[in-house]
């Protein structure tokens, strides 16, 4: 996962874990509009065009073991 800056990798966990724009702003304490251009450079990063296929991707890069992320 070192291809994301660290507050990618903060955006891309609540993506994830299916926060909204708007909550992950709450979550982070920055804007909206922060977050769009977080997620952007994420997809662009990655190669996906949309939140379901960025969430796929980045568990096809490790994010289950990078982040912990429990998948009974």
């Amino acid at each position: 996962m070192e291809i994301f800056t660290e507050r990618e990798l903060e955006v891309l966990y609540w993506l994830i874990m299916g926060l909204t724009n708007k909550e992950i702003a709450q979550k982070l304490v920055i804007s909206d509009h922060t977050i769009k251009a977080h997620i952007a450079s994420i997809y662009k990063k990655i190669g996906v065009s949309n939140r379901v296929q960025a969430a796929i991707k980045s568990f096809k890069l490790g994010a289950i073991e990078y982040f912990g992320i429990d998948t009974y």
